[in-house]
C-alpha cells in the first residue's frame, strides 16, 4: 500500500526540479544576480566599507578591491564577530558559528547567518527530491533514515549558538521527517564515537532502515559493527535499504567494500557540504559530477591550481571555466565570507548545467620533486588497480619518501586492505602505470630515474581507525588526508606500529 507521504513526494519533487532547472540553465545570469545582491547587502558592513563595496559594479572591481583570503587572513574580522560586534562581515550577527578544527589557527569559527542557513538544509533535501523526480522511487520515504553526524548540543557565546555543522543542521530536520529520523537525540549527543556507533547499532537493528547517510569511512565502521552483532550482511538486516547518501570523501575506493558489506548494490547520492556552504549535490544518477549551487547566496570564483601560488593569479567566474582543469574554488557568501579560499580543488565535468567533482585539497598534494600529484589522480589510480584485481580496501594515504635507505626516492602508499591482492607486484605496478598516464610530470620523473615506482606499505586491520583515535580525531566529520607533501602521518603510523 502506497502511503500519503510517498504519493505527495512525486509532485513536490517535480516542482522543486522545475525550479532547479530554471536557474541551472541560466547560470551566468543567476550568478550575476547573486553577486549584485551580496555586494548590496554587505555595503554597510565594516568589511564592505573597508573594501569600498559601494563602488563595486562588476567582478573586475571586486577583484581589485577584495583579495583572496583564507581563514587566517580573514581572522581579524571573524574575531570581532566572535566578540559580539554587529555588522562586521555581514549585516547584524550570525545565528550560529560552525566550529571546525583548523590546522594553523586552532579552532575555526565559521559564521552561519539567517540568510545562509536555508541552503545548508534545502540542498540535502533537494538532492533527494531530484533523485525521486529522476527515478520515480518513493518507497524509502516510509522507512527510517539515519545520518551519522556530530553532537547537536550547542553552546552560546556572546548571543551566538556554537557547534558542529552537522549538529546545527540536526535542529532543522523538517517535522514530516522527525518520526523517520534516527538516531535518537540522546544517542546523537554521545561524544565518544565508538560508544555512539554501538548505541546507533542497538537503535537501528529492529528498524526498517531505508536511507543511510554519512562519510563513507565512518558508515563503514557502523556497517562492520552491525555485521559483528548479527553475522548478517547489512542488506539482509535492512531489506528495504536502497539509498546511500554520502559526502566528504570519494566513494569509489570504498564501493567494492561497501557492496560486500551490504551484499548487493544500492543507489547512491553524493553531496558536497561544508561549514562554509553547501556547494553541490548529485542531481543525476548517470551523470558524472555534482550540480553546483549557483542560486544559494554564494558567488564562485576559480583559480587554476597550478598557478595558485603565483603572485596575483587570475581569478575567473563560471563563464570562463573549462572542463577537466584543476581549479581552486573561491567563494563569497551571504554568511559574510569574501573571496574566501576553502582549500578545495574542483574540476568541471559539465558546463550546462555546471557540475563539479572535488579533486582534492590545495594543501594536500605531493610535489616533493615537482610532480604535483593530486587527490583525484591517486584515487583513480587505486580504483583501476582494484577493478583489475580481487582486492578491496578500508583506507589509504600517500606520502613521499625522500631519503630511503636504499635506491631512489619514491611515493609510499599506506593501504589498509580488506582483501589483499593476489599479486602485490602487479597491483602496485597497475597503480603506478595509471598514475603516470594521468600525470606527465610524475611519468617524466619515473622515466628520468629521479623517482622509482611507488611502494605499498600495508597497514594493520583498524590501523587507520587507531591512528585517528591516537590524535583525537576519531569519528564525526574527520577524515584521513589522501595525500601529504610531508611524512607526519607516515611517521606516526610507523611510531604507533600500525604498519605490518
Amino acid at each position: 500500500m502506497i502511503s500519503i507521504k510517498a504519493l505527495a513526494a512525486k509532485p513536490f519533487a517535480k516542482i522543486v526540479a522545475k525550479g532547479i532547472k530554471k536557474w541551472s540553465l541560466n547560470p551566468i545570469e543567476t550568478q550575476e544576480k547573486v553577486f549584485k545582491q551580496l555586494i548590496s547587502d554587505a555595503a554597510g558592513t565594516a568589511f564592505g566599507k573597508d573594501h569600498d563595496f559601494i563602488s563595486i559594479n562588476n567582478h573586475e572591481d571586486f577583484v581589485k578591491r577584495v583579495p583572496v583570503r583564507d581563514y587566517e587572513a580573514l581572522k581579524s574580522y571573524v574575531d570581532r564577530v566572535v566578540e559580539g560586534e554587529e555588522n562586521i562581515l555581514w549585516k547584524g550577527k550570525p545565528v550560529y558559528f560552525a566550529k571546525t578544527s583548523g590546522t594553523t589557527s586552532g579552532s575555526k569559527y565559521i559564521p552561519i547567518t539567517k540568510e545562509s542557513m536555508p541552503s545548508h538544509v534545502e540542498a540535502a533535501r533537494n538532492a533527494i527530491l531530484m533523485y525521486i523526480n529522476e527515478t520515480g522511487k518513493t518507497k524509502f520515504v516510509n522507512g527510517k533514515m539515519i545520518f551519522l553526524q556530530g553532537s547537536p548540543i550547542l553552546k552560546e557565546q556572546k548571543g551566538i549558538q556554537l557547534g558542529r555543522l552537522s549538529g546545527i543542521v540536526a535542529h532543522y530536520v523538517p517535522k514530516y521527517l522527525q518520526k523517520n529520523r534516527l538516531p535518537s537525540w540522546e544517542t546523537n549527543c554521545i561524544e565518544d564515537w565508538e560508544t555512539k556507533v554501538d548505541a546507533i547499532v542497538e537503535e537501528t537493528l529492529p528498524e526498517n532502515m531505508t536511507i543511510i547517510s554519512g562519510i563513507p569511512s565512518w558508515v563503514q565502521m557502523y556497517f562492520e559493527r552491525l555485521i559483528e552483532k548479527t553475522d548478517k550482511k547489512v542488506g539482509d538486516i535492512f531489506k528495504n535499504f536502497n539509498l546511500f547518501i554520502f559526502g566528504g570523501l570519494n566513494y569509489e575506493p570504498y564501493r567494492a567494500k561497501f557492496e560486500n558489506l551490504i551484499g548487493r548494490k544500492v543507489d547512491s547520492i553524493e553531496l558536497y557540504p561544508a561549514s562554509e556552504g553547501f556547494f553541490a549535490f548529485q542531481d543525476k544518477q548517470n551523470e558524472k559530477g555534482m550540480l553546483l549551487q549557483l542560486n544559494s547566496g554564494m558567488f564562485y570564483e576559480f583559480i587554476e591550481a597550478e598557478h595558485f601560488f603565483q603572485e596575483n593569479p587570475k581569478r575567473i567566474t563560471i563563464k570562463d571555466v573549462k572542463l577537466g582543469v584543476n581549479y581552486v574554488m573561491i567563494i563569497s557568501t551571504n554568511a559574510g565570507l569574501w573571496a574566501y579560499n576553502i582549500g578545495d580543488t574542483v574540476q568541471f565535468t559539465s558546463t550546462l548545467p555546471y557540475r563539479v567533482i572535488v579533486s582534492g585539497r590545495i594543501k594536500h598534494f605531493i610535489s616533493a620533486f615537482g610532480e604535483h600529484v593530486i587527490g583525484k589522480e591517486v584515487e583513480e589510480a587505486l580504483n583501476v588497480a582494484i577493478s583489475n584485481s580481487n582486492a578491496s580496501i578500508n583506507e589509504f594515504t600517500v606520502a613521499p619518501q625522500i631519503n630511503p635507505e636504499d635506491g631512489l626516492p619514491f611515493h609510499e602508499w599506506f593501504i589498509e586492505f580488506e582483501n589483499e591482492p593476489e599479486d602485490f607486484e602487479i597491483f602496485s605496478k597497475t597503480i603506478d602505470t595509471s598514475l603516470q598516464s594521468q600525470n606527465s610530470y610524475y611519468k617524466d620523473l619515473i622515466i628520468g630515474n629521479v623517482l622509482q615506482p611507488l611502494k605499498i606499505t600495508r597497514i594493520k586491520k583498524e590501523g587507520f581507525k587507531n591512528y585517528m583515535k591516537s590524535i583525537g580525531k576519531l569519528g564525526g566529520q574527520n577524515k584521513i588526508p589522501r595525500l601529504a607533501n610531508d611524512r607526519k602521518i607516515a611517521e606516526t603510523l610507523y611510531e604507533t606500529k600500525m604498519v605490518k
